[in-house]
């Protein structure tokens, strides 16, 4: 190479992605880039122009603008820009304008498809872009191809490509490349699709990529008559067709999936890619990246966790619902647990016994914000012997609980914490424990109920997180004294409102004259909301998905569900804008709001909003008995 060259592979090698990339890739990559040079104040890419490079910045400093104008990112050495065109129709995204007199590395789009194709974690890291971003616009003028109103069934153009359990994994390799496809599902017609649309996931059974074949069949040296069965990936997380477009990124990013099986009445109908969606025209995009996975060590994690306050606070000034930022934060939230039990294990070693980790309260119910503790606990494998496997797993917890505290997420006040041994219990003590809270209602067991029933698997083996919820959704539906207990239990906290419909402030400590948004709000909504999904049977989470099945099942007098939504969004949105507004004014955000700093319009519907939550109370009190359930 020339010096020249050898000076480009020099600066490439220090900056992601091309730190992963080996000598001889480096090297190649070097002798194929072109430089350009653009003057201060000067533009580089005009909205919707064809693009063919990707730009790396060597020197100076380039400005990204959104659509209508307003200043996106700023990007100074070692930036890249342009990788969302070449991703989309290749056509300019994001508008580019140098600031000072700037010096570009060029890729053209030919060498960045290929070397996309030939090194997966090149790919990954254009696919999901380099920082943790969230990029969402959620306005009420939002047209039909926004990510948050499409369905996921508008991204499938193509009829799905399937495999029998019994295919030989030649034949699938070849169909494969015949319909130009990088997956394909296996399913098995045979099997019987259950009445309840929960218990299973219907008649697919797994999934081949091209990565399976890579990592499964050639590396492994298996025979090309291998059946299918033997090959793919069987634990499948299944999106329904009428799902959203931002559910299936979401349920992407959670779950780190590249393909997502799309299903109608629970048999296959395709598959869409996180290609598939950033190709996608929208007006808004959701980019959520996996850089917490990639850091290596706690203090890693600790240094990469300040981004937080600044991804809330710009989700909150695009305008994302709180149902978006909820989930969001949640997903944020669940990735580092992932990634400091994946770090545990490497320190202490590989599990005694199998576990799972499951998270609790707001981040189960993906309602999570910046101003959050931590509640989680252990599932333990019936073979658990506390002589022998206690240790390993009181080290793992507190490894857990302790890193999570310095990346911001406090320890439980209540002590809600893997980290304590009464919240480390096997499979079959922990059904236990759940079913004797709904037997004996006592005031202790409807807080743990109101804690423990809001839970969602982490990491391990997820499913048995599931079978609790199971339980408690097919016992508490039948258990009318439970039902009342934990409806009397929800109205323990009221509304902020007095009698001539005035706020009620705190009248001393450190938050007079305010009023806690989350305490007196959306807490006691989430409470009210989940004793009416439990008396349905639901088995969803979040308040707002718990909604629609309260919807379906005609439960509420016609309007007071979705006055219930109503009432949520808006006290939650009020919550999170005067965290976000704290932040940037570089306060620490807390629940605790005045109320004089609203407008009056503001202060009116906020009003409104408490009034539905003291009717919808006052519904709980004459509609739950213990004798009758719901009247």
């Amino acid at each position: 190479m020339q010096a020249e060259q050898v000076e480009i592979a020099q600066f490439l090698v220090e900056h992601p992605p091309f730190d992963t990339l080996e000598s001889e890739a480096l090297n190649e990559l070097a002798m194929q880039i072109e430089v350009a040079y653009f003057r201060a104040q000067t533009d580089i890419l005009h909205l919707g122009q064809d693009i063919s490079d990707l730009y790396i910045i060597r020197s100076g400093s380039v400005e990204i603008s959104r659509r209508n104008g307003e200043l996106y990112n700023r990007l100074a050495t070692g930036g890249i820009f342009g990788q969302m065109g070449l991703l989309m129709n290749r056509k300019v995204r994001f508008p580019a304008r140098a600031l000072e007199d700037t010096l570009t590395y060029c890729i053209n789009v030919n060498t960045f498809n290929e070397y996309c194709d030939k090194y997966e974690t090149f790919a990954d890291f254009f696919e999901v872009d380099g920082n943790v971003r969230l990029h969402q616009a959620i306005v009420e003028q939002a047209d039909s191809n926004d990510l948050t109103t499409a369905k996921v069934k508008s991204l499938l153009h193509r009829d799905v490509v399937t495999v029998t359990t019994l295919t030989p994994i030649k034949d699938v390799a070849f169909l494969m490349t015949q319909e130009s496809v990088s997956s394909v599902l296996v399913t098995d017609i045979e099997k019987q699709i259950s009445d309840d649309p929960e218990e299973d996931d219907g008649q697919v059974v797994g999934i081949i990529t091209d990565r399976d074949i890579r990592t499964k069949v050639v590396a492994q040296g298996l025979t090309y008559d291998t059946p299918a069965k033997e090959v793919m990936t069987s634990s499948l997380v299944l999106l329904d067709s009428n799902a959203y477009v931002f559910e299936a990124v979401l349920a992407m990013l959670r779950d780190n999936l590249h393909h997502l099986p799309v299903v109608h009445k629970k048999r296959p109908i395709g598959v869409i890619s996180l290609s598939d969606i950033l190709r996608y025209e929208s007006q808004s995009s959701l980019l959520l990246v996996r850089g917490i996975l990639a850091q290596q060590s706690v203090d890693d994690l600790v240094h990469y966790a300040r981004q937080l306050p600044n991804v809330f606070v710009r989700m909150v000034n695009e305008d994302a619902n709180s149902h978006m930022i909820g989930t969001a934060m949640a997903v944020i939230g669940r990735t580092f647990k992932q990634r400091l039990l994946a770090l545990a294990e490497e320190k202490f070693g590989e599990p005694p016994v199998p576990y799972c980790f499951i998270a609790l309260g707001s981040m189960a119910r993906d309602e999570q914000l910046i101003v959050t503790d931590q509640d989680n606990a252990l599932i333990l494998d019936n073979s658990f012997d506390e002589a022998l496997h206690d240790e390993y797993f009181q080290n793992l917890s507190d490894f857990v609980c302790d890193g999570l505290a310095k990346c911001g997420y406090t320890y439980c006040d209540g002590e809600i914490m893997a980290s304590f041994k009464k919240w480390r219990m096997t499979r079959t003590q922990w059904k236990e424990k759940f079913a004797s809270w709904m037997a004996e209602p006592k005031p202790q067991a409807l807080l743990n109920s109101s804690i423990f029933f809001d839970l969602d698997g982490v990491w391990g083996k997820l499913k048995w997180a599931d079978e609790l919820k199971t339980l408690v959704a097919k016992e508490s539906k039948v258990n009318k004294r439970f039902l009342a207990n934990l409806a009397a239990n929800a109205r323990n906290r009221t509304p902020p409102l007095g009698f001539f419909n005035g706020f009620v402030l705190e009248h001393n400590g450190q938050h007079k004259r305010s009023m806690n948004l989350k305490r007196r709000g959306t807490a006691p909504l989430s409470d009210v909301v989940r004793v009416h999904a439990l008396a349905v049977g639901s088995r969803k989470q979040n308040s707002f998905e718990r909604l629609e099945d309260i919807i379906e099942a005609n439960l509420l007098p016609k309007g007071k569900a979705q006055d219930l939504r109503d009432a949520f969004e808006y006290i939650a949105t009020v919550r999170i804008r005067h965290q976000a507004w704290q932040i940037e004014q570089g306060e620490a955000p807390d629940n605790d709001l005045d109320p004089h700093l609203l407008s009056p319009f503001e202060q009116s519907n906020l009003k409104e909003a408490f009034a539905i939550l003291e009717k919808a109370q006052s519904f709980l009190k004459f509609s739950y008995s213990a004798h009758s359930g719901v009247k």
